[in-house]
């Protein structure tokens, strides 16, 4: 479910729909998962992206520079609120 070094999300839709995958996993396979509580889940998240340089640098690239970050923390600051 991971994406690799090499994938790429090229529009919101297919952001969506990663999301939504996501979720589908998770409820099929949610024993497979190292983090199965939101707490635990949005503590490894925040770690990752802290790290996430490190995670590039490992696979010999760059954390991208144009990343929307806004955009990500509304959506998963709307997430709390939105039905």
């Amino acid at each position: 479910m991971p994406l690799t070094p090499d994938d790429e999300i090229h529009s919101r839709e297919e952001l969506v729909a990663f999301v939504r995958d996501l979720h589908q996993n998770y409820l099929r396979r949610r024993q497979d998962w190292e983090n199965q509580t939101l707490d635990r889940f949005l503590e490894a998240l925040a770690s990752w992206m802290d790290d996430s340089d490190g995670w590039y640098q490992n696979f010999g690239k760059e954390l991208p520079a144009g990343g929307d970050w806004t955009f990500i923390a509304r959506a998963l600051g709307a997430a709390t609120v939105y039905e």
